[in-house]
């Protein structure tokens, strides 16, 4: 990897990509006022101009104004497209923002946006994160530290101020701590201990449940998969997966991959990119293309020969997207590689804008953050 270059962090465009990153065409307003779905105990309405109220059901908030819940106290906001925020006890939670954007002062949140509502931003601090038809729970403690955690869907997370940006999918979580004033590499968690989490359970059903359960179905396929490729690279001829050679793991990945559910492919290459990240580029290229024919099929005469056989956009960037969640400093490498391999395929793939131009500080000891049972439970204390 060439780090010279990441060094360079354009910053200045950072807004603008982003919100390239979200789908157009859906009018801002839509996320300038909400309904008042649910209240627990203390929850009140600051206007802009005047003294706090108490929040009443099904009254409307509009832009300029907060959102604040007491101890042990919660709501539920619901917006013109259905995007629906859950917010939990002491949390600050403003109305409104430019363009499609919502800004959480403090506190614990659940956003749910819809798959085709267009896309959210939310505001968490120093940390912007682009969402497109995503589920996500997030806390931003006094300390300053924030937590997003994804439960289906995916998500850009971006620290503007060095120009670092990450993918995040379902099941995994990304720490911002102010000392170190990074965004940390996303680390695994237990969604089903997510689910716990009065954001979740103390509702109503989210639109999103089948999607969550979807996803933590495929993080128990990642768990079988381990096993599998534990097995295939020693039928290549290999004693394990780190003494096998690159050519001794693409064959048993490869063997992998042609018997494999097409479904389950993404998961296939997040369990093979964090197990060899020097093949990261490799892998993707080798689930990507062995998906479908190659022979003439990403050839010239693709478009005829193999009409009503293409490997879908969505597919594409499921497999893309697992192989930058599994490794994200990658993602640029990932990327080309892929479209090299099948540059008609270059419209289906979207980055997190900027594109890794951020490099990591050198660090004694790795950062391994606390995972929390949920977001209303923020880790105590500093860090080892």
């Amino acid at each position: 990897m060439n780090t010279q270059c990441r060094v360079i962090s354009l910053v200045a465009p950072v807004a603008l990509a982003l919100a390239s990153w979200l789908p157009s065409g859906v009018a801002a307003a839509e996320l300038e006022e909400a309904q008042v779905t649910q209240v627990v105990q203390d929850v009140k309405v600051v206007p802009s101009n005047a003294a706090a109220r108490p929040a009443a059901v099904n009254e409307t908030v509009r832009k300029g104004n907060a959102v604040q819940t007491g101890a042990q106290s919660r709501s539920e906001l619901t917006f013109k497209d259905q995007t629906i925020t859950r917010l939990g006890e002491k949390t600050t939670f403003n109305v409104g923002g430019e363009g499609r954007s919502i800004e959480l002062g403090s506190g614990q949140f659940l956003l749910y946006v819809p798959k085709k509502a267009g896309g959210a931003k939310i505001k968490m601090g120093p940390v912007t994160a682009a969402i497109t038809g995503t589920t996500v729970l997030g806390n931003v403690a006094p300390s300053g530290i924030v937590q997003f955690t994804v439960l289906e869907g995916s998500s850009c997370i971006n620290l503007p101020g060095v120009g670092q940006s990450l993918f995040v999918q379902a099941g995994q979580m990304v720490v911002y701590d102010p000392v170190y004033g990074r965004l940390e590499n996303p680390v695994e968690v237990d969604l089903q201990q997510q689910l716990s989490s009065p954001l979740v359970k103390d509702f109503r059903q989210l639109p999103s449940a089948g999607l969550i359960d979807e996803a933590i179905q495929n993080l128990h396929l990642a768990a079988a998969s381990d096993e599998d490729l534990e097995n295939a690279v020693r039928a290549a001829g290999a004693a394990s997966i780190r003494s096998a050679t690159p050519e001794q793991f693409m064959q048993a990945f490869n063997s992998l991959v042609a018997r494999s559910d097409p479904r389950a492919v993404n998961v296939l290459v997040a369990r093979a990119v964090r197990a060899r990240p020097d093949l990261a580029p490799r892998i993707a290229v080798a689930a990507v293309t062995g998906l479908r024919p190659m022979g003439g099929g990403y050839a010239k005469g693709y478009a005829k020969d193999f009409k009503g056989k293409e490997i879908s956009c969505d597919q594409v960037q499921s497999i893309v997207n697992a192989a930058i969640a599994a490794d994200p400093w990658a993602a640029d490498e990932i990327i080309d590689a892929v479209i090299q391999a099948a540059p008609m395929l270059a419209d289906c793939i979207q980055r997190c804008p900027p594109t890794n131009a951020f490099v990591p500080p050198y660090v004694i000891s790795p950062l391994t953050p606390q995972v929390p049972v949920s977001p209303e439970q923020p880790p105590s204390g500093g860090r080892d």
